[in-house]
């Protein structure tokens, strides 16, 4: 089954914890400090694969975790960096945050986007020596790593989409046009999912991409009918191939019907360029009429998905009506724009160190009993620990 949408709870790895230890050889009984720092924590991040087609993977498995920083160790070894987790989906996906705001638009292949970053690693001992602290006692612990739940929303890209009522034949019209092999039968509803087909050019020197979404019906701009979840799947296309059943003489309303509802769907799609294919028509002996003037139809085609009728114009017409695209533009680096999104953690004002004796809270102490426990919880420490809190010890309960 094709899946267009998804949501998934990511969390980055969390920094190591920095080591407390002192140098200890043979002929050098003080040796001083030589704790070395945590490695950062792994990072999560989106990747646009050209090679998927739809989100089905992330219904299987939501949560996902990247890996995290290993500890410093003595001699001034430093920890390694916890390992990212790369997480592919198809080119086309936007992300958006719980607030329903888009903060990545991966319609690139081979786009990235840092869905949560690593936590921060926390500091050796050794860092903390000074000419008046020779032998400090605490090394910091790593920093948890940033959470989020993010909504994946797939809008296919396609040079052309087909439009059009039930049975108006449009899925015949993607094999005749394509390599595509969509379900085709002689009632409505047939397609319940976006298919993708591509045309090649006759000197083989282009392709194009076309697709095909489930019919709509009147309502669908406001959810009525199988058309309302695809019509974001249309707002890609540079072209809107409208398929309409010209078996009977009322072509010119069939037309006006998807076009209203284009328009109260928005989006671009109202004036998006549109071809006209006349289909059926070998279930009529004249040629059937079509009279509506917009100055976005650029060309109206007579077609039988049937025989085989004008298909091969309709195939070679699509190539002029599609002209190539250049690339989007993108930074230096191959990254797409997006927004940071850091919602957790967010503003702690302190921090907790490792000591020889137990755990040290550095900097201002959070009135929030919960939001101390949670830290603490967090950076390991257990019941009967001891913790210094403003030049007072406690002990973990």
């Amino acid at each position: 089954m094709f899946h267009d949408r998804a949501r998934i709870d990511v969390q980055a790895g969390r920094g190591g914890d920095g080591s407390l230890h002192f140098r200890r050889e043979k002929h050098v009984p003080k040796g001083g400090p030589d704790g070395g720092d945590g490695g950062p924590g792994g990072d999560v991040v989106l990747v646009a694969d050209p090679d998927l087609r739809d989100l089905s993977a992330f219904r299987v498995k939501r949560r996902y975790k990247a890996g995290r920083g290993e500890p410093g160790r003595g001699a001034l070894k430093h920890g390694a960096t916890g390992e990212s987790l790369e997480l592919r989906v198809p080119v086309g996906t936007q992300v958006l945050d719980g607030q329903e705001q888009v903060i990545a638009d991966l319609a690139a292949p081979g786009a990235r986007m840092v869905a949560a970053r690593g936590g921060i690693a926390g500091r050796g001992n050794k860092r903390f020596a000074t000419p008046t602290r020779r032998t400090p006692r605490f090394a910091e612990t790593g920093l948890p790593g940033e959470e989020a739940t993010l909504d994946l929303r797939l809008k296919l890209l396609a040079d052309a989409a087909l439009v059009g009522l039930p049975n108006a034949g449009k899925s015949s019209l993607l094999t005749r046009v394509s390599n595509a092999k969509p379900k085709v039968a002689e009632y409505p509803f047939t397609t319940l999912a976006p298919v993708l087909g591509t045309v090649d050019a006759p000197d083989a020197s282009r392709q194009l991409t076309v697709a095909d979404v489930p019919g709509l019906i009147e309502g669908a701009s406001e959810g009525v009918g199988l058309g309302h979840e695809f019509l974001a799947h249309l707002e890609r296309a540079n072209l809107l191939l409208h398929v309409i059943d010209s078996s009977e003489d009322d072509a010119d309303e069939r037309f006006a019907i998807i076009d209203r509802e284009l328009a109260a769907y928005g989006a671009g799609l109202e004036t998006r360029p549109q071809a006209i294919v006349l289909n059926k028509i070998d279930l009529r002996s004249d040629t059937p009429a079509f009279d509506v003037e917009d100055e976005r139809i650029v060309r109206v085609f007579h077609v039988s998905c049937a025989t085989g009728a004008g298909i091969e114009e309709l195939r070679r017409a699509l190539f002029e009506l599609c002209p190539s695209q250049a690339p989007a533009a993108q930074a230096d680096d191959g990254l797409v724009d997006f927004l940071v999104y850091r919602p957790r953690p967010g503003g702690r004002r302190f921090r907790v160190l490792r000591t020889d004796r137990g755990f040290r809270i550095s900097g201002e102490v959070p009135a929030d009993e919960e939001e101390l426990a949670a830290a603490l919880e967090a950076a390991g420490a257990r019941k009967g620990d001891e913790i210094e809190v403003d030049g007072e010890f406690l002990e973990v309960q």
